[in-house]
């Protein structure tokens, strides 16, 4: 039986830690530890560098960098009730949790505040701020919805990710010329994105078939889609682990190399045991995935501040 709704702006004091914990997995806590990893590690290397701007900068990157994931991931869950009742019932509105009004109020928030902070922020952080909620809303929403078409919807998680949040953020906080690291991290970051695109649809094959949504795992089926999704991720670690050395010249060339290789093996490890036809197994890999990714920030960011 489900909860009743949680009504923002009614929520009472008792009820408060109940509604944040809505609100917390109304935002797909991996996409936003996602999104704050990216933001405080390409702060760390423009801070290595002795390029980076005030640390009160950063908090406020932080916030915009939020509420434009809250956005993104919020439109969808509008936009999709029927189809996360199948794919993914544990959701705040699809469980009756959070109500369908209170969603959409919370959605033209996370909107708004970033917009207003840009303002004040400067060119780069209005542009990409305005660049990744254009792209949320033609991912989600009609009459673009372009989650309807694989390729589209790959493609525009994929920009996001990698070009606007790398290259978005690094103009805000260090300004140009972007360094070597940053390419780097947006070159790595196109097959990580991508896998995580193709990915993610793999446990919602039901679902999405019923309501007509054509994602590469509709069409092509689980296995060949993991095939695709570990191969991009190996390629992306062995293309790190090679490459990175060679051009990241103020990085240490060991905690880069040691860090991709330690990545790819257990990438491999995780992806052999995975059973692609269990849809719950599956999006215990596609979580374990994300880890990856943090983990890629990571190792460069080491990689900057002990070289």
């Amino acid at each position: 039986m489900s909860r009743p709704p949680v009504a923002v702006g009614r929520v009472r004091p008792r009820a408060a830690l109940g509604a944040l914990g809505v609100l917390w997995r109304f935002s797909r806590p991996h996409t936003l530890i996602g999104t704050s990893l990216s933001i405080v590690a390409l702060y760390a290397i423009a801070a290595s560098l002795d390029r980076a701007s005030g640390a009160a900068d950063l908090l406020w990157t932080l916030l915009a960098g939020a509420c434009v994931n809250v956005f993104i991931v919020g439109i969808n869950q509008v936009e999709d009730v029927e189809i996360d009742r199948l794919n993914k019932p544990w959701l705040p509105i699809a469980a009756g949790e959070l109500s369908l009004e209170a969603g959409r109020r919370i959605v033209a928030l996370a909107a708004l505040a970033p917009l207003a902070m840009a303002v004040t922020q400067g060119v780069a952080e209005l542009v990409a701020v305005t660049v990744a909620l254009a792209i949320g809303w033609a991912y989600s929403c009609p009459p673009l919805r372009l989650k309807r078409y694989p390729a589209m919807a790959a493609g525009s998680i994929t920009f996001v990710r990698s070009l606007v949040v790398n290259l978005g953020v690094w103009l805000h906080v260090a300004g140009t010329p972007i360094g070597a690291g940053v390419w780097a991290l947006t070159l790595v970051t196109v097959p990580f994105s991508f896998a995580i695109a193709v990915l993610k649809d793999v446990p919602d094959i039901e679902g999405d078939r019923r309501f007509g949504i054509a994602t590469f795992s509709v069409r092509l089926g689980p296995r060949p889609v993991l095939a695709v999704g570990v191969g991009a991720l190996t390629a992306a670690g062995v293309g790190m682990g090679i490459a990175g050395p060679l051009v990241l010249h103020q990085a240490d060339p060991i905690v880069l190399v040691a860090g991709q290789l330690v990545g790819v093996a257990v990438l491999w490890r995780w992806a052999l045991r995975v059973d692609s036809a269990d849809p719950v197994a599956f999006a215990g890999f596609y979580q374990r995935v994300w880890q990856l990714f943090f983990g890629e920030y990571l190792v460069v960011t080491a990689a900057y501040l002990l070289g």
